[in-house]
């Protein structure tokens, strides 16, 4: 008898080792992440949104021990890249880095938007929030925000002011200006920033209202002016220009954010794991030092955190879109 449990007891030890080297059970044992995780980026390489991505990047990558890819799928003001990680595996692999056109000013501009920001996505994590800053070219005679608002109000439909596109954060924080201030400046819509800023420079228009990091290149250079940033406080990349509150915009609080999502039903604990990466990875002091040096401000929340802003966001920018008359097919 002692011989025959020896002898089960082996078989049984060698039984249990071949199935643990069996094709899928080390993968389905196997930790989370166990292979590289894809960033996706809904904008074309170059612009801001793809620097933020690229900055945490590397530190990321050493939170979660394994490569970070940064990828583009551009088009409709981000649209193309959000449906295609809502469509992805939700394995936590494929994650979507997100500003506020993508997901709160789309879903209430594109009557026809392939996704629903809450119902198509989990929420990662905010990673920053990023005011914009008006500004415009020397060549307007005003040095201050109160002088442009009373130019605008002696010469109404004489200015004009340039955006990235109708329905985007640069189009829609103007009129929520215009609305503020009583002024009617005309707007000229771009397919992009940059052959907005092309034309402010060159003076075809008077004003734009930017994400900071793209704004304040210029502005340190000496070639476009710096009136005011929307957020209440003032921001670190442009200590010396005033909020909107300051120059009497009283509750005039209006910043973008940028936010990690995943596709809807990715697991709990695959969530709390990135959530805890990137948590770590905004904490670094390297890490929120570059942010700010880009016009970013370093602004975790987590998971459930980043839903409840994001549900509390969406009715404010769909307001604004109704209010501008925005239409996009």
């Amino acid at each position: 008898m002692p011989l025959l449990r020896r002898s089960l007891a082996v078989t049984l030890s060698a039984t249990v080792a071949a199935l643990s080297l069996a094709p899928g059970a080390a993968h389905a044992q196997a930790p989370f992440p166990n292979k590289p995780v894809k960033i996706i980026v809904g904008f074309p390489a170059g612009g801001p949104l793809d620097a933020h991505a690229r900055l945490m990047a590397e530190r990321l990558g050493r939170e979660l021990g394994q490569p970070i890819i940064v990828d583009y799928k551009a088009g409709a003001g981000g649209t193309v890249g959000a449906d295609f990680v809502a469509k992805s595996e939700p394995d936590g692999y494929t994650l979507l880095l997100a500003n506020t056109g993508t997901m709160v000013i789309n879903p209430a501009i594109y009557p026809k938007n392939p996704y629903q920001t809450l119902r198509d996505f989990v929420p990662l994590a905010r990673t920053a929030m990023q005011p914009l800053a008006f500004v415009v070219n020397p060549a307007v005679p005003a040095q201050t925000m109160l002088e442009f608002i009373a130019l605008a109000k002696k010469q109404p439909g004489r200015l004009n002011y340039g955006s990235a596109g109708n329905g985007g954060i640069s189009h829609l924080v103007p009129e929520m200006f215009k609305a503020a201030t009583g002024t009617f400046i005309v707007h000229i819509p771009y397919k992009g920033s940059a052959p907005a800023f092309t034309d402010l420079l060159g003076g075809q228009v008077q004003m734009m209202a930017e994400s900071i990091p793209q704004a304040s290149q210029y502005v340190k250079q000496g070639k476009l002016r710096a009136l005011a940033v929307t957020s209440k406080e003032r921001s670190n990349a442009l200590p010396d220009t005033p909020t909107l509150q300051e120059v009497g915009l009283k509750g005039f609080d209006v910043v973008g954010f940028y936010g990690m999502l995943a596709p809807a039903n990715t697991p709990r604990p695959v969530v709390e794991r990135l959530a805890a990466a990137f948590k770590a990875t905004l904490e670094a002091p390297e890490i929120r030092t570059r942010m700010v040096a880009q016009g970013a401000d370093p602004a975790y929340l987590g998971p459930d955190d980043f839903a409840k802003y994001l549900a509390a966001e969406m009715p404010k920018w769909a307001k604004a879109v109704r209010d501008s008359g925005a239409k996009l097919d």
